[in-house]
């Protein structure tokens, strides 16, 4: 229908319009009015489709979280072997966390506009379950030591989380990425079966 096509239209400009305002500049910079001024659209429509500027941030930072989820299973989805996969899945995750766009708007202005528990709580929302299931295949194929899935993913998603917000805030991004990664993959290699063994 040609109402809800003009429904999808409006929604898509804001969020467009801030994903660049929000990009540009910090959260409490940018301001509700700029923000439907520049969309060239009412404060009711801002309302109506997300309940203000936080409702709209939110709704920003969830597409950069999707985007980067798709991203990051794209980039696994044609390897077989597990601990590959998951050296693979943390470089992709690495890659994203030096865009200035998700760098911006999901790890220095998210906690901030969002709160520390709801910033976690939608990170883990996107992020958690793939990184679990990286787990489970590297656990059923006897690859990695026999922790429990959700002690060795929560460990991992601790590590990348702290990882990502080091390489948001770094002066050389690029470099910040690049340690990252073979840090990681050294714990991962002290984990994987004959790197050591599990406690009793």
């Amino acid at each position: 229908m040609l109402r809800d096509k003009y429904a999808e239209n409006t929604r898509r400009a804001l969020l467009d319009t801030g994903l660049r305002l929000f990009t540009e500049r910090d959260f409490s910079a940018v301001s509700a009015e700029e923000l439907v001024r520049t969309a060239g659209l009412t404060r009711g429509a801002l309302y109506h489709h997300f309940n203000g500027k936080p409702g709209l941030f939110e709704a920003v930072f969830e597409e950069q979280e999707r985007q980067a989820t798709e991203r990051i299973s794209t980039a696994v989805a044609t390897l077989t072997d597990p601990l590959e996969r998951a050296d693979r899945a943390v470089r992709a995750l690495l890659d994203v966390c030096t865009e200035p766009t998700y760098r911006h708007i999901v790890l220095q202005q998210g906690p901030i506009a969002l709160g520390w528990p709801r910033w976690r709580e939608l990170d883990q929302r996107h992020l958690g379950g793939l990184l679990l299931g990286i787990v489970d295949a590297a656990l059923a194929a006897g690859r990695v030591r026999s922790y429990p899935a959700e002690l060795i993913a929560g460990a991992f998603y601790g590590a990348l989380t702290e990882l990502a917000l080091t390489i948001a805030e770094s002066d050389d991004p690029e470099q910040a990425r690049s340690q990252a990664a073979n840090l990681v993959a050294d714990l991962v290699g002290g984990l994987a079966t004959g790197g050591g063994s599990a406690p009793e």
